[in-house]
Protein backbone atom coordinates (compact mmCIF):
# COMPACT_ATOMS: atom_id res chain seq x y z
CA UNK A 1 0.00 0.00 0.00
CA UNK A 2 1.28 3.65 -1.07
CA UNK A 3 2.44 4.80 1.90
CA UNK A 4 0.49 8.83 1.67
CA UNK A 5 -2.51 6.81 1.41
CA UNK A 6 -1.84 4.88 4.55
CA UNK A 7 -0.82 7.41 6.21
CA UNK A 8 -4.07 9.23 5.70
CA UNK A 9 -6.24 6.43 6.40
CA UNK A 10 -4.37 6.30 9.74
CA UNK A 11 -5.25 9.65 9.85
CA UNK A 12 -8.51 9.50 9.33
CA UNK A 13 -9.16 6.12 11.47
CA UNK A 14 -7.97 8.22 14.37
CA UNK A 15 -9.93 11.41 13.91
CA UNK A 16 -13.14 8.84 13.78
CA UNK A 17 -11.98 6.79 17.14
CA UNK A 18 -11.79 10.77 18.80
CA UNK A 19 -14.70 11.75 17.15
CA UNK A 20 -16.94 8.93 18.43
CA UNK A 21 -15.04 8.82 22.13
CA UNK A 22 -16.04 12.49 22.06
CA UNK A 23 -19.44 11.69 21.06
CA UNK A 24 -19.82 9.16 23.96
CA UNK A 25 -18.84 11.48 26.39
CA UNK A 26 -21.49 13.90 25.05
CA UNK A 27 -24.00 11.53 25.36
CA UNK A 28 -23.09 11.20 29.27
CA UNK A 29 -23.21 14.57 29.96
CA UNK A 30 -26.36 15.42 28.42
CA UNK A 31 -27.88 12.23 30.22
CA UNK A 32 -26.64 13.78 33.59
CA UNK A 33 -28.01 16.81 33.30
CA UNK A 34 -31.13 15.66 32.17
CA UNK A 35 -30.90 13.53 35.15
CA UNK A 36 -30.41 16.84 37.53
CA UNK A 37 -32.95 18.82 35.82
CA UNK A 38 -35.55 16.41 35.93
CA UNK A 39 -38.61 16.81 37.49
CA UNK A 40 -39.57 13.52 39.28
CA UNK A 41 -39.55 12.85 42.97
CA UNK A 42 -36.13 11.79 43.84
CA UNK A 43 -37.96 8.21 44.94
CA UNK A 44 -38.89 7.18 41.78
CA UNK A 45 -36.82 4.95 39.64
CA UNK A 46 -35.52 5.80 36.43
CA UNK A 47 -35.26 3.37 33.50
CA UNK A 48 -31.47 4.41 32.07
CA UNK A 49 -32.13 2.47 28.87
CA UNK A 50 -35.29 4.77 28.37
CA UNK A 51 -33.22 7.86 28.95
CA UNK A 52 -30.33 6.88 26.45
CA UNK A 53 -33.32 5.75 24.02
CA UNK A 54 -34.77 8.79 24.08
CA UNK A 55 -35.55 10.86 20.51
CA UNK A 56 -34.64 14.04 21.92
CA UNK A 57 -31.32 12.76 23.24
CA UNK A 58 -30.73 11.04 20.24
CA UNK A 59 -31.45 14.41 17.86
CA UNK A 60 -28.71 16.22 20.33
CA UNK A 61 -26.42 13.47 19.99
CA UNK A 62 -26.70 13.57 16.21
CA UNK A 63 -26.11 17.09 15.79
CA UNK A 64 -23.26 17.44 18.26
CA UNK A 65 -21.10 14.64 16.17
CA UNK A 66 -22.13 16.58 12.54
CA UNK A 67 -21.02 19.64 14.33
CA UNK A 68 -17.74 17.81 16.06
CA UNK A 69 -17.28 15.91 11.97
CA UNK A 70 -17.75 19.42 10.12
CA UNK A 71 -15.14 21.52 12.65
CA UNK A 72 -12.72 18.10 12.10
CA UNK A 73 -13.26 18.61 8.35
CA UNK A 74 -12.54 22.46 8.44
CA UNK A 75 -9.34 22.10 10.43
CA UNK A 76 -7.81 19.73 8.27
CA UNK A 77 -8.65 21.70 5.41
CA UNK A 78 -6.94 24.66 7.13
CA UNK A 79 -4.19 22.77 7.96
CA UNK A 80 -3.42 21.58 4.18
CA UNK A 81 -3.06 25.44 3.56
CA UNK A 82 -0.79 25.82 6.19
CA UNK A 83 -2.87 26.63 9.23
CA UNK A 84 -2.45 25.48 12.89
CA UNK A 85 1.51 25.18 12.16
CA UNK A 86 4.22 27.78 13.11
CA UNK A 87 5.83 27.81 9.96
CA UNK A 88 9.37 29.53 8.45
CA UNK A 89 8.69 30.68 4.87
CA UNK A 90 10.37 32.59 1.94
CA UNK A 91 10.86 35.22 0.31
CA UNK A 92 9.46 33.42 -2.82
CA UNK A 93 6.47 32.60 -1.24
CA UNK A 94 5.72 35.40 1.05
CA UNK A 95 3.04 37.40 -1.39
CA UNK A 96 1.32 34.19 -1.75
CA UNK A 97 1.12 33.54 1.73
CA UNK A 98 -0.25 36.58 3.02
CA UNK A 99 -2.50 37.21 -0.31
CA UNK A 100 -4.27 33.97 -0.31
CA UNK A 101 -5.46 34.19 3.45
CA UNK A 102 -7.79 36.62 4.97
CA UNK A 103 -5.62 36.48 8.62
CA UNK A 104 -1.99 36.52 8.72
CA UNK A 105 0.56 37.40 11.31
CA UNK A 106 4.21 37.20 9.92
CA UNK A 107 7.26 37.64 12.17
CA UNK A 108 10.18 39.33 10.71
CA UNK A 109 12.95 38.10 12.38
CA UNK A 110 17.16 37.67 12.49
CA UNK A 111 18.53 34.39 13.78
CA UNK A 112 20.73 36.40 16.09
CA UNK A 113 18.45 38.09 18.34
CA UNK A 114 17.47 37.60 21.94
CA UNK A 115 14.16 38.81 21.35
CA UNK A 116 13.42 37.02 18.30
CA UNK A 117 13.35 33.84 19.58
CA UNK A 118 10.99 34.93 22.75
CA UNK A 119 8.40 36.58 20.34
CA UNK A 120 8.84 33.24 18.39
CA UNK A 121 7.75 31.30 21.62
CA UNK A 122 4.88 32.85 22.20
CA UNK A 123 3.76 33.24 18.52
CA UNK A 124 4.03 29.26 19.04
CA UNK A 125 1.72 29.00 21.50
CA UNK A 126 -0.64 30.74 20.26
CA UNK A 127 -0.86 28.86 16.61
CA UNK A 128 -2.60 25.76 17.44
CA UNK A 129 -5.29 27.95 19.67
CA UNK A 130 -6.42 30.06 16.73
CA UNK A 131 -6.19 27.72 13.73
CA UNK A 132 -8.20 30.80 11.63
CA UNK A 133 -5.14 32.77 11.37
CA UNK A 134 -1.89 31.58 9.66
CA UNK A 135 1.20 32.10 11.60
CA UNK A 136 3.92 32.33 9.52
CA UNK A 137 8.07 33.92 10.32
CA UNK A 138 10.57 35.19 7.65
CA UNK A 139 14.07 35.92 7.90
CA UNK A 140 14.47 39.18 7.42
CA UNK A 141 18.33 38.88 5.96
CA UNK A 142 16.53 36.89 3.39
CA UNK A 143 13.71 38.85 2.32
CA UNK A 144 15.03 42.15 1.72
CA UNK A 145 12.96 43.67 -0.85
CA UNK A 146 9.92 43.74 1.52
CA UNK A 147 11.77 44.55 4.56
CA UNK A 148 12.56 47.54 2.34
CA UNK A 149 8.52 47.72 1.10
CA UNK A 150 7.23 47.45 4.52
CA UNK A 151 9.63 49.97 6.44
CA UNK A 152 11.09 47.43 8.88
CA UNK A 153 14.22 48.67 11.09
CA UNK A 154 13.44 47.30 14.44
CA UNK A 155 13.18 43.34 14.80
CA UNK A 156 11.33 41.47 16.34
CA UNK A 157 8.52 43.11 13.80
CA UNK A 158 5.40 41.41 13.64
CA UNK A 159 3.25 42.40 10.53
CA UNK A 160 -0.47 42.00 10.35
CA UNK A 161 -1.71 41.16 7.39
CA UNK A 162 -5.69 41.14 6.51
CA UNK A 163 -6.62 40.54 2.95
CA UNK A 164 -3.36 40.62 1.69
CA UNK A 165 -2.93 44.27 3.35
CA UNK A 166 -0.32 45.12 6.09
CA UNK A 167 -2.94 46.92 8.62
CA UNK A 168 -0.99 46.40 11.87
CA UNK A 169 2.77 46.00 13.04
CA UNK A 170 3.97 45.46 16.98
CA UNK A 171 7.63 46.34 17.13
CA UNK A 172 9.69 45.22 20.03
CA UNK A 173 8.40 44.67 23.13
CA UNK A 174 6.85 47.83 23.92
CA UNK A 175 3.26 47.28 23.32
CA UNK A 176 3.50 43.94 25.62
CA UNK A 177 5.07 45.70 28.57
CA UNK A 178 8.74 46.44 28.05
CA UNK A 179 9.87 43.64 29.61
CA UNK A 180 11.36 40.71 27.94
CA UNK A 181 9.63 38.22 30.20
CA UNK A 182 6.03 39.45 29.20
CA UNK A 183 3.11 36.94 29.23
CA UNK A 184 1.74 35.31 26.29
CA UNK A 185 -1.66 36.63 27.24
CA UNK A 186 -0.26 40.00 26.54
CA UNK A 187 0.44 39.19 22.86
CA UNK A 188 -2.82 37.24 22.88
CA UNK A 189 -4.57 40.30 23.66
CA UNK A 190 -2.69 42.70 21.41
CA UNK A 191 -3.79 40.44 18.34
CA UNK A 192 -6.90 40.24 19.46
CA UNK A 193 -7.86 43.75 19.63
CA UNK A 194 -6.33 44.42 16.03
CA UNK A 195 -8.96 42.08 14.77
CA UNK A 196 -6.48 39.05 13.77
CA UNK A 197 -7.55 36.34 15.80
CA UNK A 198 -11.06 34.89 15.65
CA UNK A 199 -11.79 34.15 19.45
CA UNK A 200 -13.25 30.64 19.60
CA UNK A 201 -16.74 31.14 20.42
CA UNK A 202 -16.74 32.88 16.71
CA UNK A 203 -15.06 29.55 15.21
CA UNK A 204 -17.21 27.08 17.27
CA UNK A 205 -20.28 29.04 15.73
CA UNK A 206 -19.73 28.73 11.75
CA UNK A 207 19.38 40.12 23.92
CA UNK A 208 20.87 42.01 26.38
CA UNK A 209 23.13 43.97 24.39
CA UNK A 210 22.91 46.66 21.33
CA UNK A 211 22.91 44.60 18.01
CA UNK A 212 22.91 46.83 14.99
CA UNK A 213 23.66 44.95 11.80
CA UNK A 214 23.87 45.60 8.01
CA UNK A 215 22.23 42.84 5.66
CA UNK A 216 22.17 43.86 2.42
CA UNK A 217 22.22 47.46 2.56
CA UNK A 218 19.38 46.97 5.41
CA UNK A 219 20.35 48.18 8.66
CA UNK A 220 17.76 46.77 11.71
CA UNK A 221 18.49 47.41 15.17
CA UNK A 222 17.56 44.74 17.76
CA UNK A 223 14.87 46.29 19.91
CA UNK A 224 17.14 44.60 23.00
CA UNK A 225 18.78 48.41 22.55
CA UNK A 226 14.82 49.93 23.38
Amino acid sequence: MDGKKFRTQMGDLAMGTALNAAARDYQKEMLAEYKAQSSQPKHEEVDIDDLLNDPELERLHAERINAMKREAEKRQKLQQQGYGEYRLVTEGDFLTEVTKSPRVICHFFHREFIRCKIMDKHLKLLTPKYFDTKFICIDAENCPFFVTKLGIKVLPCVILFRDGVAVDRIVGFQELGGVDDFATKALESRLLKADLLVPKRAVDEDGEEKVVRTVRSTVYADSDSE
